[in-house]
């Protein structure tokens, strides 16, 4: 599991809650110190038995680009509510409840952790297009190796095999269990202060029960859909790892951006969480990556939109052009039809988010 270094909250950090369509969601939030975001908010979905905390080195240094960074618990994670039937736990249905939470936020940038990138996939390939798209230490299907294969045996030790779950109570005491002696004795021999570990355990407890399992479940059969994202066109995508990444290897995430035609970053030093391992790095290459994907989307020819002109009166001969400067791109005219000496407005095609000028002209016959 990501185990963050310091749950002390940067400065332009608050705790907060995101309401949406599909319910509430437990969050972190960080501005720049300005109180300016003149660049385009994202959104970071924590992984497996992760949460919010697991971007806390990294949410101000990503404010401090001038752009809202929000982290979230989804359903069922820490202190986000779990959804009431095991349906709400479909990928799909994760992937929907992403839908809301961008909604709720006006995020354009989404980044995946792990789990949270299988998650976040399913929302791109819904159809929620923005900026740019993210997957950080995520593979292109189920887990596969050591890491799948412990995970398997977690879901022995809570009694789920043979298509069998227990009920909520035995799935909870079985999870107590397996944290008093597994996942607790690993912690403190890997050194991870009392405080820390004592916040992993409440977290580990919060987890809705059934949610963990389905999770699990998924993590182990999910399919490649990569060729399905590599259909996807125009989407500026990362896919960021640690050098030494313990789930999916750095090889299959590296085979994986290529056939996305993705960019690339491998993070020095760093193995499953860069954003908790190497967070000035990890924030950086971000950073970067943002930028650059605003760039090419403020360089796409913009819709257009059909307006009449209206407003200033001039004079001019039949057939000729008015030699008025319109701020305005891409710009058709067409005259309604009506009588010679008749006032016309002229009908323009013009990108939508401009100030319109308005033009009224007087046609008479020479």
């Amino acid at each position: 599991m990501s185990t963050p270094t310091s749950l002390d909250l940067p400065d332009g950090v608050r705790r907060t809650t995101i309401s949406t369509s599909r319910g509430a969601f437990a969050a972190l939030e960080a501005v720049p110190a300005s109180g300016v975001c003149d660049r385009d908010a994202a959104l970071l979905l924590p992984g497996y038995t992760g949460s919010k905390e697991d971007f806390l080195a990294i949410l101000d240094l990503l404010a401090d680009g001038s752009r809202r960074v929000v982290a979230i618990d989804m359903r069922g994670q820490f202190e986000t509510p779990g959804a009431r039937e095991s349906d709400g736990y479909l990928a799909s249905a994760l992937g929907a409840d992403v839908a809301a939470v961008i909604e709720a936020t006006g995020a354009k940038h989404l980044l995946g952790h792990s789990y949270g990138g299988l998650v976040a996939r399913e929302t791109v390939l819904a159809g929620v297009r923005g900026a740019s798209f993210t997957l950080m230490s995520s593979g292109p299907g189920a887990l596969t190796g050591a890491r799948a294969k412990e995970l398997r045996a977690m879901l022995s030790a809570l009694g789920v095999r043979d298509g069998t779950t227990p009920d909520r109570a035995a799935l909870a005491a079985g999870i107590w269990k397996l944290w008093q002696a597994r996942l607790e004795p690993q912690a403190v021999t890997a050194g991870v202060p009392a405080p820390i570990v004592a916040f992993l355990a409440e977290r580990m407890l919060g987890n809705d029960p059934h949610g963990l399992v389905l999770m699990a479940q998924h993590m182990l059969t999910a399919p490649d859909r990569t060729a399905e994202l590599a259909r996807l066109s125009g989407l500026p995508t990362l896919v960021i790892y640690g050098e030494n990444d313990n789930a999916w290897s750095p090889a299959a995430q590296e085979t994986m951006a290529r056939r996305l035609g993705a960019r690339r970053v491998c993070i020095p030093g760093a193995v499953h969480s860069p954003a908790v391992e190497a967070p000035a790095t990890t924030a950086d290459a971000l950073t970067h990556f943002w930028d650059e994907a605003e760039t090419i989307a403020a360089r796409r020819p913009a819709k257009t939109a059909v307006m009449p002109l209206r407003g200033l009166a001039v004079r001019a001969g039949a057939g000729s052009v008015l030699p008025v400067r319109l701020p305005l791109r891409a710009v058709r005219r067409k005259p309604t039809r009506g009588a010679p000496g008749a006032r016309r407005s002229w009908m323009i095609l013009a990108p939508r988010k401009v100030v319109w000028t308005i033009v009224h002209q007087t046609l008479r016959q020479t």
